[in-house]
């Protein structure tokens, strides 16, 4: 068995990390970049990524924008969505007592696998979801090879 010095702080700091942790499991990480920075107006919508036999596809759950303040990019192989979701004014006749909606301007960016087609991308905003459909290039799509019997 071996002494262990105790060190007080590496078990404060410690316990603090799994408290990051599990508020960062709850509430959900923000990119690196916003990190230590005043994050109010800041919100990241929902994502999904999924792929079928010919296509990647990213849908994004963007309640309450108008398909007017959305813009979608492509450029070096890295797909960019942005936009922004303003808040609804305020009137003197109601005094708001909680506010949970997320408002503001977000930006995601995705790294494009190289087997995207870019000049083929789709993309359609309905019910506040944008659906974007990348085609995988011709060379990418697999193939299948018949088999001769000799």
């Amino acid at each position: 068995m071996a002494i262990v010095r105790w060190r007080p702080t590496r078990d404060i700091l410690g316990i603090r990390d799994e408290m990051d942790r599990l508020f960062d499991e709850f509430f959900g990480t923000l990119p690196e970049k916003f990190a230590g920075e005043n994050v109010e107006g800041v919100w990241l919508p929902a994502v999904d990524i999924s792929e079928t036999e010919h296509d990647l596809i990213v849908t994004a759950e963007l309640p309450g924008i108008k398909k007017d303040a959305l813009k979608l990019s492509v450029q070096d192989n890295i797909l960019t969505i942005k936009g922004e979701k303003k808040q609804e004014k305020e009137t003197k006749d109601e005094n708001y007592h909680r506010i949970e909606r997320s408002y503001g301007a977000f930006q995601r960016t995705f790294s494009l696998p190289a087997i995207v087609d870019a000049t083929k991308i789709k993309a359609t905003f309905k019910d506040g979801v944008l659906k974007i459909r990348l085609p995988k290039k011709e060379e990418a799509k697999t193939k299948e090879i018949p088999i001769a019997t000799e």
